[in-house]
């Protein structure tokens, strides 16, 4: 609001008047009578008719202030000549000069003690509704009282945790275990001593028993200290920072610390608990399947297996193992059947416990443990196999693999890696396309490839080239998808199995050994891979000539290191004859479409047993039921190898039979080899293997062989050469150092083992046998 201070005027003669400039705000009305002044027209209210501007100017008083006033009034008043604006209360009398400046206007309630009364009502009117919605709303789920009971709630199931899963199944079977150690010890006590062999077995059970109460015992001990160790810390965490708040505010600000403390550590719990249980997450209701995220229970057990008919409505499992989480979060139990029920009735009825359970069938595995009515029952948290597969272990090898020894497969349902022998084996990999034949099939032929003395014969029936990355390394290659050439590849491999057969019958063997095929080349092992098996036992001309070759071959070639494996797309029954399929004894089943195609690959009945390829979901690509001699068929996931390292493999692959002179151009003998490095120890090694195999018997090399015989023959072979060189060239230990007889006469000599010289020449030159 402008002041405007009155000052004497002295009027000037010469000037003409003039009218003083106006800032219109509103058009001024007449004051209500009283104070009542509601009824004043605000900023939404129709706009007041504006009487035009006067022609003349008023006359001008003895004071310029009189002259501003009336001319206001004649322009914001409704109609000219009207009172003057009169303000209520202790400003009656004088005139608001707000009208005329350029700052808004106060408020009229401002002027009186019942309009401030009335405003301030309002907040009080506000807050009051405020606090009786905040009362009204603590009985209910959102109150904050409520909220903090849930926060403690959630805290300490935090703090809890799921260890004790662990302690009570522990301690369960520690249990189990101490009754059955009892038991069989007073058997063995109780065993007369006359009974010999059964006193003996029954000490020795006793002793198993014993020792496997005790680790039970130490299990348990082991999962209560580690239960209580992660509790402690879970409690250090949650409780800490409130006790530590509370304890700080007493000692800082007495009284009022500790109530700022107890009030911080209640808004900490109420927001952890800010959001209500639902009825399907609160825990405290009924329990009602795996699929919902229970916790797997005894009395849900007996339910979903009465529910799958596998046990009668009263009858009840014994629970050997307690259920429990493994590391991977899938629930795993060692169940007892009612006496009368096999283990082969739950593994029939894998799809109803699977529908019980409330997950996919592929997720539930029930598998015989150690006797007819006990089964470990194992449910995944989720459909296994999905996830990236991990690096293959071939990746990791330094030296050259063992064909002779176990094979490396894939990992199981339970993350167990699983290994075959393929020893005196063959076997049939089989599936729908794009179930993953051929990278399960790499898991094979990479280890074939990357042992230096196994024998490559490769069949192409897809003419696609996933076997065309293999070609240098094998003997014989097929790749057009020709079944001519493959029946004349079979020709040759018929009469490679009689060479074979006559070489043993020679040596007087009954089949091909690992050590019998490290002395001779001719018999190492020879693997024959057929992929798409289809296209070779379907063709018109040569498909029936193809399946009885085969057939030959598994039957026979087993005990002559020729092993056979076959995949096919197609595992009808026309493509994969029964004759040959029940001599396949290694039999792999990828996702298949029908049972009746699963059971071509496992053999019939498998689907009925509980075993069917067809239970395999189209996102767990290269798992398959995986069934070797003397196992149940196991559900694995083959190792992953990718193009890439498909490629480097098959370097080293390269590089390591290129070392031991088995490429393709034939095995180069390691005397042959040794002579090609062209160093003079090199050449006085090559002419040691020589002089071995100049003293050969129908057996094969001399094994052993005099010191001063060989010093003799390599003077003689123009080697200068002394016993002392030759003893600092071939470093024996003391048992190869002891005389043996030779001669006619027997006379006792040292010598120098044929296998003390090949071990010299392969650690001085890198070279391999």
């Amino acid at each position: 609001m402008t002041e405007n201070h009155a000052e004497p005027h002295t009027p000037t003669p010469a000037a003409e008047p003039t009218i003083a400039t106006v800032t219109f705000l509103r058009p001024a009305i007449p004051a209500p009578a009283g104070d009542d002044w509601s009824y004043l027209p605000g900023d939404t209210d129709p706009a007041l008719s504006i009487p035009p501007m006067p022609t003349a100017a008023p006359a001008v008083g003895p004071d310029d202030r009189t002259v501003v006033l009336e001319t206001a009034r004649t322009i914001l008043d409704k109609s000219p000549g009207a009172e003057p604006v009169v303000r209520p209360g202790k400003f009656a009398g004088t005139v608001d000069l707000d009208d005329f400046d350029d700052a808004p206007l106060i408020p009229a309630w401002m002027y009186s003690a019942e309009g401030w009364a009335a405003w301030c009502g309002v907040f009080y009117r506000a807050r009051r509704r405020d606090f009786r919605r905040w009362v009204r709303r603590q009985p209910t789920q959102r109150g904050h009282v409520r909220q903090f009971g849930r926060g403690v709630r959630r805290s300490h199931e935090w703090v809890v945790g799921f260890e004790g899963v662990r302690v009570q199944s522990a301690s369960h079977t520690a249990h189990v275990l101490t009754r059955e150690a009892r038991l069989a010890a007073r058997h063995a006590r109780f065993t007369p001593r006359i009974l010999g062999s059964k006193k003996e077995l029954a000490m020795k059970a006793a002793e198993r028993a014993t020792k496997a109460a005790e680790e039970a015992v130490l299990l348990h001990k082991k999962a209560k200290k580690d239960r209580n160790r992660a509790r402690n810390l879970r409690a250090g965490v949650v409780y800490g920072p409130p006790l530590t708040a509370i304890g700080t505010g007493y000692v800082t600000g007495g009284g009022l610390g500790l109530a700022a403390g107890l009030i911080s550590t209640f808004a900490g719990g109420a927001f952890i608990g800010r959001t209500p249980y639902d009825e399907e997450a609160d825990w405290s209701s009924d329990w009602r399947s795996l699929g919902d995220g229970d916790r797997m229970t005894a009395p849900m057990l007996d339910a979903s297996f009465r529910a799958a008919k596998v046990i009668g409505s009263e009858e009840t499992l014994g629970v050997v193992q307690m259920p429990m989480l493994d590391t991977r979060g899938a629930w795993t139990a060692v169940l007892d059947l009612p006496p009368g029920v096999p283990a082969k009735k739950a593994i029939r009825a894998t799809d109803e416990l699977a529908a019980a359970f409330g997950v996919e069938e592929a997720q539930v595995s029930v598998a015989k443990r150690g006797r007819a009515g006990r089964i470990e029952l194992y449910v995944s948290r989720d459909l296994p196999f999905t996830d990236k597969a991990k690096l293959g272990p071939l990746l990791a090898l330094e030296s050259a693999a063992d064909f002779w020894g176990r094979i490396s497969i894939g990992p199981d349902v339970r993350g167990i890696h699983q290994s075959i022998s393929v020893v005196e084996r063959s076997g049939l990999i089989g599936g729908e396309p794009g179930a993953g034949k051929s990278a399960s099939g790499n898991t094979i032929l990479l280890a074939a490839a990357l042992d230096p003395r196994v024998i490559l014969w490769l069949a192409d029936g897809k003419g696609g080239g996933d076997l065309e990355p293999f070609e240098h390394l094998c003997e014989r290659y097929e790749g057009d998808a020709d079944p001519e050439a493959f029946n004349a590849m079979l020709d040759e491999l018929l009469e490679e199995m009689k060479a074979r057969y006559a070489l043993l019958k020679k040596l007087g063997k009954r089949k091909v050994t690992e050590e019998l095929a490290n002395k001779y080349p001719e018999l190492r092992q020879l693997l024959l891979w057929v992929d798409e098996l289809m296209l070779y036992t379907t063709d018109d001309e040569y498909g029936k000539k193809i399946t009885r070759k085969l057939r030959n071959l598994v039957s026979r070639g087993r005990a002559a290191g020729i092993i056979t494996f076959c995949a096919t797309q197609k595992p009808g029954s026309d493509v994969v004859d029964t004759s040959l399929r029940d001599l396949l004894s290694i039999r792999w089943a990828l996702r298949c479409t029908t049972p009746e195609a699963s059971d071509t690959i496992l053999g019939k009945g498998a689907a009925a047993a509980g075993y069917s390829a067809r239970t395999i979901q189209s996102e767990m690509r290269g798992a398959g039921l995986l069934w070797a001699e003397g196992t149940d068929p196991t559900m694995v996931r083959a190792d992953y190898y990718t193009d890439e390292q498909v490629e480097t493999l098959l370097e080293r692959a390269t590089e390591w039979r290129r070392k031991a002179g088995t490429l393709p151009n034939g095995p180069v003998p390691l005397v042959d080899r040794l002579r090609a490095e062209g160093d003079d120890d090199a050449l006085l090694l090559a002419a040691v293997l020589a002089s071995f195999a100049a003293h050969a018997t129908a057996d094969g090399p001399a094994e052993w062989l005099p010191g001063q015989l060989l010093v003799d023959e390599l003077k003689t072979a123009g080697h200068p050469v002394t016993a002392e060189k030759l003893g600092a060239l071939l470093v024996r230990t003391d048992e190869e150092k002891a005389k043996r007889p030779w001669g006619e006469k027997k006379t006792r000599v040292t010598g120098y083992p044929l296998a003390r010289v090949e071990a010299a020449a392969t650690a001085r030159f890198g070279l391999t046998v």
